[in-house]
């Protein structure tokens, strides 16, 4: 804003001003002095609004209180009254802009400039104009005390009223007038356009409507005028409040401001010419009030119910595009998502789950039996419909992972899909289920692949591999009896090299065909004795270290439960895990593992701690990696497959596998496996003598 535009504004809003300040001392009931309306109240707090960001403010705070005592002077009031009315003009202004600046810093007297928008905003504006007007009034009354010594309590109420109501009248209109002047220039490209946006609404306007709101302005001015000009004395301001819902209710939020100036105009100028339902009450004090509080009551019930209204019509329109944004979210999902009813109804569903179950969708829209979608376990057996996951779910039970192989006349060769469902409580006790459908045909055919790599690998690299091996120990034995030559000692150790690459071949061959048998292994879960399979590996393990002439290691095996799982499985993870803490152990220690297990609910924690070198900082995660191989220094021997091959494992029987440091010294591994199921016990035969 430029000085000369500055300057300009602020002339023009002091001779607003003045005109509002001499039209307030006008405005005096019966020759007493007191003032009916007092409407500089509301143009200076809208004057100091507007200029908050003006480069001459200074201007602003000397004429405001300048006009006050000049006007108030001519109008025939003492010095020291005008004085007081000028220092309260300037403390109610600059106080109404900070307050509503710091309350709703959205509207006018903050950074922004937007209309009212929400009853939160009107009860800022009146928390603000109330807050300014009282320290105004406070100033006054302070003042007239110390001059006349007498506080008058009735002329500061009186004040109090008039003030207040001028500033939410008043600033209701020039927030909302400024906020609509904002939203035009920035829609419209500035003020030129600014009838573009009007006229686009008013041609999608019903003719009904423009009738209705006709009918309902000359009906509530007539009501108005009726009401205010019967001299009788009946009570018949009630009747008005009714009018003001009625506008507030079906009219918008600038008629709503309209309906409040014609209102207080219709109210102060009968009740100043002597009709009207209050232009009876005696004192001219008590008179102003009650009609200050009127004016105050139609514009907080008119505001409050428009920007109710206002406010719910845009919830709903955030909430209907909210809606519309999460149903393309849905339906742009890869993965089928459907929510089903406690009846079997489909309420919401995306169209791949259409094309993950083959095109098939039920007639009446609900889900069929597995029979109609062509669903079958994953060996190929017919999927019972008592097993289907959403009647789990309906149940109130959560499934995680279900595998399904679903093959109809939608798609012939077959897809392989994991469901899972999850219980959604309702109201009234029953439940939802909210079902996802995972295509894993892509996984399943790797691991096909994998499978025939395997195969590959044992048919076509073992039986060449073993050849290398057997024809190297045989040219090792024939060259180890050759009489003694100068190149005998280069060639034996040349051949034991030879020797253990073939060693290490095998080992990353058996490696990699452990991990394939891991991965594609389908768990059969029976009742294990934990504590015999630990024992086995344990002895194994122990025979095979002093038959290689290495320390035997020790064991201390406590109690364990126990467990539901493959035997072979378990069995390769036990030996895998205890061999690994062998085999990390540094020199001339003699290996010292602790086993131990807890029964944690419906799975058993298996503890395998060691005295080994432990495992490099930040690794503990990162170990159970394909291929990662934690000590690189060449000590020790390894593919990387190990850990894996024991959390793929564990992963097969629902369960967790984790690494931690020894608190002695080495690492700890801690493997969860779920409970074996205590076989029931058998029916004892009662017998009598």
């Amino acid at each position: 804003m430029s000085y000369r535009i500055s300057l300009a504004r602020t002339m023009l809003f002091a001779l607003v001003y003045c005109v509002a300040v001499y039209t307030g001392r006008r405005a005096a009931l019966d020759h007493s002095g007191v003032s009916l309306v007092w409407p500089s109240a509301g143009v200076g707090a809208l004057w100091f609004c507007a200029q908050r960001h003006a480069r001459t403010p200074w201007v602003d705070r000397v004429l405001l209180p300048l006009i006050l005592v000049a006007v108030t002077l001519l109008t025939g009031a003492a010095l020291w009254e005008a004085v007081l009315y000028g220092m309260a003009g300037l403390t109610q202004a600059t106080l109404f802009r900070q307050l509503l600046a710091r309350l709703r810093p959205n509207l006018w007297g903050g950074a922004g400039a937007e209309p009212l928008r929400s009853p939160r905003d009107l009860w800022g504006l009146l928390a603000a104009a109330f807050g300014a007007a009282a320290c105004a009034c406070a100033v006054g009354s302070v003042g007239e005390w110390v001059h006349l010594g007498d506080y008058p309590l009735p002329a500061t109420i009186m004040n109090l009223a008039r003030n207040v109501t001028s500033i939410l009248i008043l600033g209701s209109v020039g927030i909302c007038v400024a906020g609509a002047l904002a939203t035009v220039r920035n829609r419209a490209g500035g003020r030129a356009g600014w009838w573009r946006p009007i006229r686009s609404r008013l041609a999608g306007t019903s003719p009904w409507r423009i009738v209705e709101h006709l009918a309902i302005v000359v009906g509530t001015t007539a009501a108005y005028l009726a009401g205010f000009a019967y001299e009788d004395r009946l009570p018949l301001s009630f009747a008005m409040l009714g009018w003001t819902v009625l506008v507030a209710t079906r009219l918008s939020t600038p008629f709503v401001l309209v309906h409040n100036s014609v209102a207080a105009g219709i109210a102060v100028t009968f009740t100043r010419g002597g009709s009207g339902p209050f232009a009876h009450v005696p004192d001219p004090a008590v008179r102003a009030v009650m009609v200050q509080l009127f004016l105050a009551l139609v514009a907080l019930v008119g505001l409050a119910l428009a920007l109710g209204r206002d406010e719910r019509r845009q919830l709903l329109t955030q909430l209907a595009h909210e809606k519309e944004l999460l149903r393309a979210i849905i339906d742009s999902m890869a993965d089928g998502l459907a929510v089903i009813e406690p009846d079997g109804r489909v309420s919401l569903r995306n169209p791949a789950v259409s094309h993950l179950l083959g095109g098939m969708t039920s007639p009446d829209d609900r889900m069929a039996d597995p029979a109609w979608y062509g669903l079958h376990h994953v060996d190929g057996t017919p999927f019972p419909e008592d097993g289907l996951a959403y009647i789990r779910a309906l149940a109130g039970e959560d499934v995680h992972g279900v595998e399904m192989l679903v093959r109809n006349a939608g798609v012939p060769e077959g897809r392989f899909i994991t469901v899972t469902a999850t219980s959604l409580p309702r109201p009234g006790g029953t439940r939802s289920a909210v079902v996802l459908f995972h295509d894993v045909t892509a996984e399943h055919r790797q691991r096909d692949e994998l499978t025939s790599f395997a195969g590959v690998v044992a048919h076509d690299l073992l039986n060449p591999l073993t050849g290398v091996q057997g024809w190297t120990e045989a040219v090792h034995d024939s060259v180890a009896g050759a009489p003694p030559h100068p190149n005998l000692e280069q060639a034996l150790t040349d051949l034991d090299r030879l020797s253990r690459t073939s060693a290490r071949m095998r080992g990353l061959i058996d490696g990699l065909l452990a991990y394939t048998t891991a991965r594609q292994a389908t768990a059969e879960p029976v009742s294990v004795d934990t504590a015999e399979v630990l024992a086995d590996v344990a002895g194994a393990r122990a025979d095979a270290a002093v038959a290689a002439g290495h320390p035997e290691p020790r064991f201390t095996i406590g109690p364990v439960p126990p467990v539901s799982a493959d035997p072979v499985l378990l069995r390769q993870l036990l030996d895998n895990l205890i061999g690994n803490a062998i085999k990390y152990t540094a020199p001339g220690v003699t290996p010292a593992l602790v086993i131990d297990a807890a029964l944690a609910g419906e799975m058993v924690s298996i503890r395998i701690a060691d005295n080994g070198i432990g495992i490099p900082a930040g690794q503990h995660t990162a170990i159970f990696g394909d291929f990662h191989r934690a000590h690189t220094d060449g000590r020790f021997l390894g593919t990387g497959l190990g850990l894996a091959i024991c959390r793929r494992i564990v992963e097969r029987h629902g369960g967790t596998i984790t690494a931690e440091d020894n608190a002695g010294g080495g690492s700890c591994f801690t493997v969860t496996l779920p409970a074996a199921v205590p076989a029931p016990a058998p029916d004892r035969l009662m017998t009598s003598a």
